[in-house]
């Protein structure tokens, strides 16, 4: 943990150089920091804001090394680095958020256990090794369930939906020998929610308003801000997360992904760093969840924090960008976000937009006259 404060003119290293690296980078770039970024692709997004690039694999412990030679602090902006060499910086001192919370975001049995731990509902669920596993959960969880890879899958990779018996034998071909599992409870939820906030070195804790998640195809497509929960569910979700912060030490920007059924709150997923679900805070709020990041791992007090009445963020794939590129003269009222990747690919994250407004109402009327709902 660092006990000094890294000032504007210092160097702020970030493994990994996808679009939250780069939207941290810029935060940090308005701030008055330099950046270097650890990342093997050339141009990847972060890099072309950043002063330094370092080109290896994120297993790169000699690469790690000279991260830390060139950096006063160094955070993460994805879970997937790998943590030897997050253990690495953190025994240097130069990584306040520490190596724990991405070991436990990096297992989905240690994500559950830790959540079960503190006394937060979670979906019911167990951990496999074997399709005779596999149906003897099943028959305890019941169907509809899911099943999915302990550790890497996003974006819906990584898992299969398990609807009824007849699902088991697609299963059969999903396990891998020797590979550990999961196999969770599919809640029939009210919605999905997203709590984005960020705490300080010394434990002080800021929420961005609640959002709502709607996806497609298992992607998110859309955050929807404010939720539309009651004043109980938030004093449930904001206590939970206190809960969670104090037993995992978490230090910058975090999100918890929760259910909401019937009033009660479940822990879905948690994520060690900013989030795709945080994008609309960059409009809507006086501090941006990368700003805000930035401030903690700097050891800068956090600002309070206030927002507009509604905003909507709408993630850019590759199969709407250049429908977006084309019209981009007829859109209105929108803010742009591209990332700066070279290939598009159908369901690649490629940017996003966001609207701001007086209501969600006025919101959807926008959305709806510029055809976004048709993407």
């Amino acid at each position: 943990m660092i006990n000094k404060v890294v000032k504007p003119g210092d160097t702020i290293g970030i493994l990994g150089g996808g679009q939250l690296g780069r939207m941290m980078a810029v935060a940090a770039k308005h701030m008055g920091y330099r950046i270097a970024v650890l990342d093997p692709a050339e141009d990847c997004p972060c890099a072309q804001t950043a002063d330094i690039h370092i080109k290896a694999e994120y297993d790169d412990t000699a690469a790690a090394k000279e991260l830390l030679e060139v950096s006063d602090v160094v955070t993460y902006e994805f879970e997937n680095v790998d943590l030897k060499v997050a253990k690495l910086l953190e025994e240097a001192g130069k990584l306040p958020q520490g190596a724990y919370s991405l070991e436990v975001t990096q297992n989905r049995e240690k994500e559950k256990q830790v959540a079960v731990d503190a006394g937060l509902p979670v979906a019911e669920f167990a951990i496999i090794e074997s399709w005779d596993e596999l149906n003897e959960a099943v028959e305890t969880i019941g169907y509809p369930s899911v099943v999915k890879t302990i550790s890497g899958g996003y974006d819906g990779k990584g898992q299969l939906k398990l609807e009824s018996k007849r699902d088991l034998m697609d299963a059969e071909s999903f396990l891998k020998e020797g590979g550990k599992y999961i196999v969770e409870q599919w809640l029939q939820f009210d919605l999905e929610i997203s709590q984005v906030f960020t705490r300080s070195l010394d434990g002080d804790i800021t929420y961005f308003p609640i959002g709502e998640n709607a996806h497609r195809n298992q992607i998110l497509h859309e955050t929807r801000v404010p939720a539309p929960i009651s004043s109980k569910v938030e004093e449930k979700v904001h206590e939970a997360v206190a809960v969670l912060s104090e037993k995992m030490n978490i230090a910058g920007t975090f999100a918890v992904e929760m259910f909401v059924k019937d009033g009660e709150i479940y822990i879905n997923e948690m994520a060690p760093r900013p989030h795709n679900t945080g994008h609309y805070t960059i409009e809507a709020c006086n501090v941006s969840q990368f700003e805000q990041h930035i401030r903690a791992i700097c050891g800068l007090p956090l600002l309070p924090i206030y927002s507009f009445p509604a905003a909507v963020m709408v993630n850019v794939l590759g199969k709407h960008r250049e429908i977006l590129l084309s019209k981009l003269a007829d859109y209105q009222n929108m803010h742009l976000h591209d990332y700066g990747k070279q290939e598009s690919r159908t369901n690649r994250k490629m940017g996003h937009i966001t609207f701001i407004g007086e209501s969600l109402k006025d919101i959807d009327k926008l959305i709806a006259k510029n055809q976004i709902h048709m993407w």
